[in-house]
């Protein structure tokens, strides 16, 4: 939070909810789209609106989605260059995006009735 002529500026809540949900939105990426490596999911959110996602926020996130058995790993050549860690998304991460995806949704459906004063 900073001062400014002041009035208080507070951060824009989109990073917050962007880190809350960037394991829903790689768990769906790896679902449709099959297997990828960390700078093309970066590029993949970034294209779908999700910018501010940095390496920093996306190979924690993809390392705790692999030790809990979400993802599984695959090393293989890269082109012209090292090889890359591929991740893929496993049957115990759909069931987990499954169960996310209607929490999204119940979730979606309460603040919006919430966030447009309806009843």
């Amino acid at each position: 939070m900073t001062l400014w002529n002041g009035l208080v500026s507070v951060a824009p809540p989109q990073g917050a909810w962007t880190r809350a949900l960037l394991q829903l939105c790689l768990l769906g990426v790896l679902e449709s789209e099959g297997a990828s490596y960390g700078y093309a999911l970066l590029a993949r959110l970034s294209a779908a609106g999700l910018d501010t996602v940095k390496p920093a926020a996306l190979y924690p996130a993809l390392a705790r989605l692999a030790e809990e058995g979400m993802v599984g790993i695959r090393w293989a050549a890269g082109e012209n260059g090292p090889g890359r860690k591929y991740y893929s998304i496993t049957q115990q991460g759909r069931a987990r995006l499954e169960d996310q995806r209607r929490a999204w949704g119940d979730f979606k459906a309460t603040v919006t009735v919430l966030a447009e004063g309806r009843k």
